[in-house]
């Protein structure tokens, strides 16, 4: 996995690097000390994952993930910062992060984000999760359309980590329909990624907070 680190604090850069190089099969390819060097870093070189602090002169790791996602939406983004607000951890998801990681967790969190990331999967932790639960429910679902009961079945399966070709197999069905059936879904809920069909699932009580 190449892997792209951007904080303002050159020790901090220098710390990650450490970090990820003692990990087989991931590769720092470029540090950026801003916002704006870390956009146009992730749009140039499209490596697997971005690492973005908050806190950034020029551009702010918020407005930077809103730019890459929108840009190279292939660049998975993780959000490592200080700042454990709820809201921080909201506007992270909103811009179209993968996953947000505590900078005085980084040394537990960050290696298990990056592999739950080159898996598919978003990576938060249980008390983001329980942030998250605490901020969807309640929210309805009057406007969007009905799930067939297959395609329920399918999101349960998604919103839990499964693949396409797990799913299939679950099911009894074949890989493109499987696939079908997931897309139809997160059409009609007008969804774009896993994470929103996690909260979605949890909503639904498809799956267990």
């Amino acid at each position: 996995m190449k892997v792209l680190i951007a904080d303002d604090h050159g020790i901090v850069r220098s710390g990650l690097r450490k970090l990820l190089e003692g990990e087989d099969g991931i590769e720092v390819v470029a540090e950026a000390s801003n916002g704006a060097e870390a956009r146009d870093m992730a749009l140039e070189l499209r490596p697997d994952l971005a690492i973005l602090d908050v806190k950034m002169p020029e551009l702010n790791g918020l407005e930077a993930t809103r730019e890459i996602h929108r840009e190279a939406p292939e660049v998975a983004i993780l959000i490592l910062s200080m700042h454990e607000e709820e809201r921080y951890l909201f506007e992270a998801l909103k811009a179209g992060a993968s996953g947000y990681v505590l900078k005085r967790a980084a040394d537990t969190d960050l290696i298990d984000a990056i592999h739950a990331i080159e898996r598919g999967e978003p990576f938060l932790t249980p008390e983001a999760q329980q942030a998250l639960i605490r901020d969807v429910l309640g929210e309805g679902e009057s406007n969007q359309e009905e799930l067939t009961p297959r395609e329920e079945q399918v999101v349960k399966l998604v919103a839990e980590a499964h693949t396409n070709k797990e799913i299939a197999e679950l099911l009894g069905l074949a890989e493109k329909t499987a696939e079908n059936h997931r897309s139809n879904a997160m059409r009609k809920l007008g969804m774009r990624d896993r994470v929103e069909l996690v909260r979605y699932a949890i909503r639904r009580g498809l799956i267990e907070p």
